[in-house]
């Protein structure tokens, strides 16, 4: 019988070192900062929990304006940063109908390739073939022998992530990354297309319910 084994597979089962998240981020920043090629990052799920951004809190809080505006404030500095930090390239699985975070992200992503980063949006029917046992895990693709398996509780909080140090896995990883992403399209053509014709994300009570200050 066929293998339905996956390089995602393989990511799961690997040896690593787990890191909480105050760990992970500083150490991601300072690998970042030395990377010594294009980072690669795969976004799978469709609901995150992101407290300490104020365009989020915005959107949660129902003042789809304020969202948008504070979403367009970052551009400036985003455009500073990218301009002295390696290239990222971001695949975006997406599924409709968009959750109200996606509506949320997806302006936000639209708003990081005005100013230098390299997102791309994929449908989700196109990643079923690697998910026949599990959803894709949330990757970043570092160097030749780097990545992290990023980590989520059931909120979608974000508390670590699994640092990975195999080249016989990073390299084949970012290969298959990089397929998917050259299937992908431009975050913003996507955007005008599906996202800006939506009426502001109706947020339920469930995800306010999680909404903690």
């Amino acid at each position: 019988m066929e293998s339905t084994r996956t390089v995602f597979d393989d990511v799961r089962q690997a040896e690593a070192r787990v890191l909480p998240a105050d760990a992970y981020q500083a150490e991601f920043a300072e690998e970042f900062d030395q990377a010594p090629g294009v980072v690669w990052k795969l976004e799978r799920a469709q609901e995150f929990h992101e407290p300490d951004v104020p365009s989020w809190r915005a959107m949660m809080a129902g003042d789809w304006e304020r969202s948008l505006a504070l979403i367009a404030e970052m551009r400036e500095p985003l455009t500073g940063y990218y301009r002295t930090h390696p290239e990222t390239r971001r695949l975006r699985v997406v599924e409709t109908p968009l959750t109200p975070y996606l509506q949320w992200e997806l302006h936000v992503l639209a708003v990081r390739a005005a100013a230098g980063e390299r997102p791309r949006v994929l449908p989700a029917g196109a990643v079923r073939e690697f998910e026949r046992t599990a959803p894709l895990p949330e990757i970043v693709v570092v160097g030749p022998s780097l990545l992290y398996e990023v980590l989520y509780d059931e909120i979608g909080e974000h508390v670590g992530a699994r640092r990975i140090t195999d080249p016989g896995l990073a390299g084949p990883c970012r290969a298959v990354i990089g397929t998917l992403y050259e299937r992908g399209e431009d975050v913003r053509s996507y955007v005008e297309r599906e996202v800006l014709p939506l009426p502001p994300p109706a947020v339920s009570s469930r995800p306010r319910g999680t909404f903690r200050p």
